[in-house]
């Protein structure tokens, strides 16, 4: 059975700092006229990297002159919603160089979002967020996957249709849902609590960090904990309990955060997934530096539900001595 953890930490990425106004999503005639409203803002994206002023200080909002006249050479534009009483949108360059879109920008720079998005307050990270995984959708889904036949945009951006009137088939943005888990052993009298974290293939090898995976069809979420904790590790797992969750755009994930207790404590590691694992004390993970340092042990990102995971379970530890 799982429990909900009822002080979870509100994260990055996430959260509803918009009024997503589904209903005007039907009204061609609304959406043109706020699209063409001085008032309208415009988050522009290249190449899936989002625009932020120089040195990562704050996202890039277009207002909506600037906006509505790049609509001409966009390759779409999708609406996000009404944002502080300003309809918020989406706007794709992808299909230009970068130096045809100097002229209309401020000055700035493309980046990947898991660069700068830490430095950004909440609001401003989850509006990136949305916006590019928006697009990263759109431009996946350009052709059906039914006949093949060009899709087209529509009600503002939310929906693709296909272009063949034979088949016009609707194909709505999707998410991909992955666990992420934070594995853990009680103390006992003759040891301290500890965690287990893994060095991944596919992170720099510094960076030890909670296990995760894809939801499998027919699959519930917590027995996904199970297998893939037993898969990378040969770990079993007991007690799974739902943490928090947080959207992960990328590109198209919702990361659903789960701790677990540890019913066994040998490790057996995927060499295909996992480097390595280990069990970490807390002093151990305190003495851990951060992403990109020199140091030996690293953490993860600080804007991953990955770290909030591990702070969680430091703030428990501390309160158990």
């Amino acid at each position: 059975m799982t429990e909900r953890s009822g002080d979870a930490p509100a994260q990055h990425y996430g959260g509803a700092f918009l009024d997503r106004a589904s209903d005007r999503r039907f009204d061609p005639a609304w959406l043109a006229s706020a699209m063409a409203h001085d008032e309208a803002r415009y988050l522009p994206l290249w190449r899936s990297r989002n625009r932020f002023h120089p040195g990562g200080h704050g996202a890039t909002a277009l207002p909506g002159r600037t906006g509505g006249d790049l609509q001409a050479i966009a390759d779409e534009v999708v609406f996000l919603g009404v944002a502080e009483g300003r309809p918020l949108f989406a706007i794709d360059l992808s299909s230009r160089e970068s130096e045809e879109l100097q002229g209309w920008l401020p000055a700035g720079e493309w980046q990947d979002l898991r660069r700068f998005g830490p430095l950004l307050d909440r609001r401003e990270a989850a509006w990136c967020a949305y916006a590019r995984g928006m697009l990263h959708w759109h431009r996946a889904h350009r052709y059906c996957g039914h006949c093949g036949a060009p899709t087209e945009s529509w009600r503002g951006g939310h929906v693709r249709v296909c272009t063949r009137e034979a088949c016009r088939r609707q194909i709505h943005p999707r998410t991909d849902p992955a666990v992420i888990m934070l594995v853990e052993r009680p103390a006992t009298a003759h040891s301290p609590a500890q965690c287990l974290l893994a060095s991944h293939q596919r992170l720099p090898e510094a960076v030890y960090t909670t296990l995760a995976g894809f939801v499998e069809p027919g699959e519930q979420l917590e027995d996904t904990v199970a297998r893939e904790v037993a898969e990378e590790t040969g770990v079993r797992v007991e007690r799974v309990r739902y943490f928090a969750s947080q959207p992960w755009p990328f590109p198209a994930q919702l990361m659903v955060g789960f701790r677990a207790v540890a019913a066994s404590v040998g490790i057996r590691v995927d060499p295909e997934e996992i480097r390595d694992a280990r069990w970490f004390t807390a002093s151990e993970i305190r003495a851990a530096g951060e992403w990109g340092d020199d140091a030996s042990l690293q953490l993860p990102r600080a804007d991953s539900i990955a770290r909030q995971l591990i702070a969680d379970w430091l703030q428990r530890s501390d309160a158990q001595r």
